[in-house]
């Protein structure tokens, strides 16, 4: 036999039974658009979580209270009140390599403007927070440091609130209430997006952190201490300085553990990312089984296959065909099988993606390499399973083959 006519023989046997064919493709085609979805969603969630860090600004270290240790037990970072504006204060006059410091309060209000009202978040912060957060002007102003030290009552305002509280108009001079207290609107941020944690960034309105402290939140302590130092290259140095700060004010001695967590943009986004990244691969493991599953399925139909075509072997072998060239006959039919489910599978799988994209909002993001990695791994399946039917045929008896009916 010719081993260029084995392919030919190949694809009739496989045109013989069109259905089967299909239905057994079926299971390699899920398989495979299981994994190529899987994939994309989730390469596409990491680089979603990679821009939404870098919105977070530029060189930017987080500073948060806690972590300590109170008889034994850890307590985690923001659950204790160990920041103060005193803190953030000297952090940006005393290490040179910090440019701007904003102190954070946050609360969660109810903004009324005419008849129209909106639950927020009010968040209080100094007047660098925007040059931290490289968070643009869209109209108007940020307040000013005068404003700052008066505790004024001024605000800044997202796009949402724009939108909910005074359809879209141009709020600038305008004047929202916060538990009766009046907060005329100096300026409108620039459109910002999802955060990390899945928050709309515009729904918020910024106050001085005196006045969010003295008549908004009720709080006497910072929620987190936003920094931003001067390069990539001074993050370490600046984040050392920063924890030996902070001891030093905290009078920590040196046995004591931090009472404060620092993380850097770096950090924050490694988290992230490999929270995305193993959520990636838990997924793409799920989708493989619907493979494994296929795979199975390939080789109970070639089992069939060889039972109901036993006299063809028999045939073959009577008339010259050696063992090696039933093996590879069968063994081409599995992996043209699988193949076809594979190419199969990824149309479906960019397909399914994409309605899924669309209609939960998700980022996707193909890969070519995955792509291949489908089409080589249902090649393989195909070998794999389909090699111990091929080999069963190939050890097939011709005269115990040809009496078969």
């Amino acid at each position: 036999m010719k081993w260029s006519a084995v392919p030919y023989i190949a694809v009739n046997a496989l045109r013989r039974n069109t259905m089967r064919t299909i239905l057994t493709a079926l299971g390699i085609i899920i398989g495979v658009a299981a994994v190529i979805t899987m994939v994309g969603l989730g390469q596409g969630a990491s680089a979603e979580v990679e821009e939404q860090v870098n919105r977070l600004g530029q060189n930017v270290i987080l500073v948060f209270p806690g972590e300590r240790s109170l008889g034994g037990v850890s307590i985690g970072g923001g659950s204790a009140n160990t920041l103060t504006v005193e803190d953030a204060i000297a952090l940006r006059e005393e290490i040179p390599e910090v440019i701007a410091a904003s102190p954070e309060v946050r609360s969660q209000r109810v903004v009324v403007h005419g008849n129209q009202n909106w639950h927020t978040r009010i968040y209080g912060q100094s007047a660098d927070y925007l040059q931290i957060r490289q968070w643009p002007i869209e109209s108007g102003r940020m307040f000013t440091e005068e404003e700052l030290e008066r505790a004024s009552l001024v605000a800044v305002v997202g796009r949402t609130i724009v939108d909910e509280l005074f359809d879209g108009a141009d709020p600038i001079g305008e004047t929202v209430r916060v538990r009766g207290l009046p907060l005329e609107i100096v300026g409108v941020l620039s459109p910002k997006g999802m955060s990390l944690m899945g928050s709309v960034q515009d729904d918020i309105i910024i106050v001085p952190y005196t006045t969010a402290f003295q008549r908004v939140s009720g709080r006497s302590h910072a929620m987190v201490i936003n920094i931003q130092v001067y390069n990539d290259q001074s993050m370490n140095v600046a984040r050392q300085k920063i924890e030996d700060l902070l001891r030093e004010r905290h009078r920590l001695a040196p046995y004591q553990d931090n009472d404060f967590t620092i993380q850097t943009q770096e950090e924050v986004a490694q988290a992230a990312t490999e929270t995305s990244r193993v959520m990636t691969w838990l997924l793409a493991s799920i989708a493989g089984i619907s493979l494994f599953v296929g795979g199975i399925g390939i080789m109970n139909v070639m089992l069939v296959s060889v039972t109901e075509r036993t006299r063809e072997v028999g045939l073959r072998l009577s008339v010259g065909a050696r063992g090696k060239d039933v093996l590879l006959q069968f063994l081409i039919e599995s992996t043209i099988l699988c193949l076809l489910g594979g190419i199969g599978g990824i149309l479906l799988g960019i397909g399914a993606t994409e309605v899924i994209a669309n209609y939960a909002g998700w980022p996707a993001l193909f890969s070519t390499e995955a792509m291949i990695v489908a089409v080589t791994v249902s090649a393989a399946v195909g070998l794999f399973f389909g090699f111990y039917p091929a080999w069963k045929a190939s050890r097939l008896d011709p005269i115990v083959a040809l009496r078969r009916e």
